[in-house]
């Protein structure tokens, strides 16, 4: 069986092609050739981004599966009905869960949730993608399945709940500093966390499927934190106590507009969701999570502490959350 990734050195892809090579598919990675491209890969350069040249690159070429992972707006989309109908078997389009209904009216989302998020232009973007592969398929028989992925992390990235544009990293080294960690809200909003690892089970048992076709799925486990519990976690793998200080998500996206926080947040991070995954364990039945979130932020940690090179500081953001947590203490001062 072969397979076309477009992107494929990303934390969910990777772990994807990582999977896809193990149980046998020929894998070809389309990229523009800037990344280290993982042993046992094929490789073809060219710019998605370049319909012609992606057209003369693939000239002839015929693939069971094309999985595309750096498609955001209903142009990619298009441009990628041009490119591959008729040349694939099944066209899988990695959306986001962040699409589904917000404000949630039910904490428990199935795929049937609305994709309905007015807060995210992102969420908003992804939600057209998949109404014009749904278009493609009514119209011309356009072979798509959606996979909407919640927060999937792997070792080279620690999940917090805010952070700046240089990763979470600032975030580990203030607790590490013993300074206040930002929290949005109350810090009991329900969260969950999915390892790269095991979503690559699920979407690998996509790949190829029949009864994918024309079918949307979330991939996430079925286990479920506070953003209090998931900072602990953090402060426990390293060590250290959580001083943990809360902020509302309202004022956190009116102070940080420079980070762009209002739509992770309210479209997002702080909604209690929790995912049923009864049609992806129906579609494919050897999927299971074994990561536990407590493990997987263990690894996280340990991985970024024995890497150097992934502890990038962020003064900037740093800083930020230094004059949020000034700016909320001296509001209470006046009373």
């Amino acid at each position: 069986m072969k397979a076309l990734i477009i992107g494929g050195t990303g934390v969910i892809s990777s772990a994807v092609v990582s999977l896809a090579l193990e149980k046998g598919w020929d894998i070809t990675l389309l990229n523009r050739g800037k990344s280290t491209l993982p042993s046992g890969v094929k490789s073809v350069v060219a710019d998605i981004h370049d319909e012609a040249a992606v057209k003369a690159a693939l000239a002839g070429m015929k693939f069971d599966v094309v999985a595309q992972f750096i498609a955001y707006t209903k142009e990619d989309i298009e441009r990628d009905i041009r490119i591959f109908d008729g040349m694939t078997r099944q066209y899988i389009f990695i959306s986001s869960a962040s699409a589904y209904q917000k404000p949630v009216l039910d904490y428990r989302i199935t795929e049937g949730t609305p994709l309905v998020n007015p807060y995210w232009q992102y969420s908003r973007d992804k939600a057209d993608c998949e109404a014009a592969l749904m278009a493609a398929h009514l119209k011309n028989g356009f072979p798509f399945t959606s996979v909407r992925p919640s927060h999937t992390y792997c070792e080279r990235k620690i999940p917090v709940a805010l952070h700046g544009g240089n990763g979470s990293w600032q975030v580990v080294q203030r607790i590490i500093d013993g300074k206040p960690v930002i929290i949005p809200g109350d810090g009991t909003t329900l969260w969950t966390l999915t390892y790269a690892s095991d979503f690559a089970k699920g979407f690998v048992g996509l790949m190829g499927n029949k009864h994918a076709i024309a079918n949307a799925y979330h991939i996430t486990s079925d286990e479920s934190m506070t953003w209090n519990m998931i900072h602990e976690e953090i402060a426990k793998a390293l060590g250290k106590p959580l001083n943990a200080y809360h902020v509302a998500s309202d004022f956190l996206a009116a102070c940080g507009k420079q980070y762009d926080f209002s739509g992770p947040l309210f479209g997002d991070k702080a909604n209690t969701v929790t995912f049923d995954n009864t049609k992806i364990k129906r579609t494919v039945p050897e999927f299971n999570y074994t990561v536990s979130m407590s493990d997987g932020i263990r690894k996280a940690v340990e991985y970024m502490l024995a890497h150097k090179e992934l502890q990038v500081p962020d003064p900037d953001f740093d800083e930020w959350c230094d004059k949020v947590i000034a700016a909320q203490e001296n509001a209470k001062k006046g009373f």
